[in-house]
C-alpha cells in the first residue's frame, strides 16, 4: 500500500539506507501487528514531514504570542510521533483482541476439518482463503511459512510470539504439546478450543464484575482531581488578587499539573489491572485520561476565575 507520493520515494530510501536493518525490520513488524501493511520508510516519511510542517505553521502563534518560537517548533516537529505511536498501540491492541475472540470459532473449524479427513496445513489454507479480518491475515502469513519450509509447530509459536498475546502463546502451546503427546490432533484442538472459549468468557465476566471499581477510578482520574486542584488554584489566585501574593504560585501549578499526569497514568495502569490482569492493557486507558484530566484542569483555572468574579 503506497503511503508516499513517487516524488517523496526518494526521502524514503535515503530513510532506509540511515537507519539499521534490524530497527526497520523491528518497526515493520510492529506495524504489521498493528494491521498497518505500509513500508516501514514511507511512514517514517510522512512523519518527519509532517513534524516539520506543523513545526513551522506553530513557529507563527508562538512569535505572536511572545514565546519562545524554538518551543513551538519542537513541539510541532514531535507531535505527529506521538501521535502515530498512541496510534499505533491502539490499533495494535484492538487487532490482538479481535483474534483473540475469533480464536476459538477458528479452532473447532479446524478441528471439524481434520475429522473429515484432511490434513491441518491443508485445513489452515483452506479456512485462511474463506475468511476475513485480522485473524485471516495472521492464517495466510502462516500458511505461507509453511509452504517455504517451517513446520506448523513453528508457524503457531511465530503467530503468537508476533501478536505478544499470552492467551493465543498458552493455546497454541496446548495444541502443539497434544500433537507432539499423540492420540487425536481433532479432539485436542477442540478441547482447547472450548477451553479458551471459557478463558475468555471467564475475563468478560471479570471486567463485569469490577465495573464499579473501574468507574471510581475513572471519575477519580478525570472528575475528582482535576476539580479540587483546578479549585486550590482558584483560590490562590484570589488570595493573590486580595494583596497577598504567593511566591510558590508558579511552582504549584507546575506540581498540581504534573500530579494530574502521574494520578492519570496510575489511574489507567490499575484499570488495566483490574480489568484484565495486566498493567500493560491499561496503558491504552492512560493515554486517554491524561489528556482528559489534563484539560478539565486547566478549563477549572479559566472558568472558576470567571464565576468568581477574580
Amino acid at each position: 500500500m503506497a503511503l508516499i507520493p513517487s516524488a517523496l520515494s526518494p526521502v524514503s530510501n535515503t530513510i532506509d539506507g540511515i537507519f539499521p536493518d534490524r530497527w526497520m525490520v523491528r518497526l515493520q513488524e510492529t506495524l504489521i501487528r498493528s494491521g498497518m501493511y505500509v513500508k516501514a520508510s514511507d511512514l517514517l516519511t510522512l512523519i518527519i514531514g509532517s513534524g516539520l510542517i506543523l513545526g513551522i505553521i506553530l513557529l507563527i502563534p508562538f512569535l505572536v504570542l511572545g514565546m519562545n518560537p524554538l518551543i513551538g517548533f519542537i513541539l510541532g516537529l514531535i507531535a505527529p510521533t506521538i501521535i502515530m505511536l498512541v496510534w499505533i498501540f491502539f490499533m495494535m491492541e484492538r487487532r490482538i483482541d479481535a483474534i483473540e475472540q475469533g480464536t476459538p470459532d477458528f479452532l473447532r473449524q479446524i478441528s471439524s476439518l481434520l475429522r473429515s479427513g484432511v490434513g491441518v496445513e491443508t485445513a489452515m489454507e483452506d479456512i485462511s482463503k474463506h475468511g476475513e479480518g485480522p485473524l485471516t491475515d495472521e492464517l495466510k502469513r502462516a500458511v505461507i511459512e509453511i509452504k517455504i519450509g517451517s513446520t506448523f509447530e513453528d508457524a503457531l509459536l511465530g503467530m503468537g510470539e508476533r501478536l505478544k498475546s499470552k492467551t493465543l502463546d498458552r493455546t497454541f502451546r496446548m495444541i502443539i504439546e497434544g500433537r507432539k503427546v499423540g492420540g487425536s490432533l481433532a479432539d485436542v484442538i477442540e478441547t482447547v478450543a472450548e477451553d479458551l472459549r471459557a478463558v475468555l468468557a471467564l475475563q468478560r465476566e471479570r471486567r463485569a464484575n469490577v465495573m464499579m471499581s473501574v468507574m471510581f477510578l475513572l471519575i477519580s482520574a478525570v472528575i475528582a482531581a482535576p476539580f479540587a486542584l483546578g479549585m486550590i488554584m482558584t483560590y490562590s489566585s484570589f488570595i493573590a488578587s486580595a494583596g497577598k501574593v504567593n511566591p510558590l504560585a508558579g511552582a504549584a501549578q507546575t506540581s498540581a499539573a504534573g500530579y494530574i499526569i502521574i494520578h492519570s497514568v496510575i489511574a489507567g495502569l490499575l484499570m488495566g489491572i483490574v480489568m484484565y490482569g495486566s498493567p500493560r492493557k491499561g496503558v491504552k486507558y492512560a493515554l486517554l485520561l491524561v489528556p482528559a484530566a489534563y484539560a478539565i484542569f486547566y478549563v477549572m483555572g479559566i472558568v472558576a476565575p470567571m464565576i468568581l468574579g477574580i
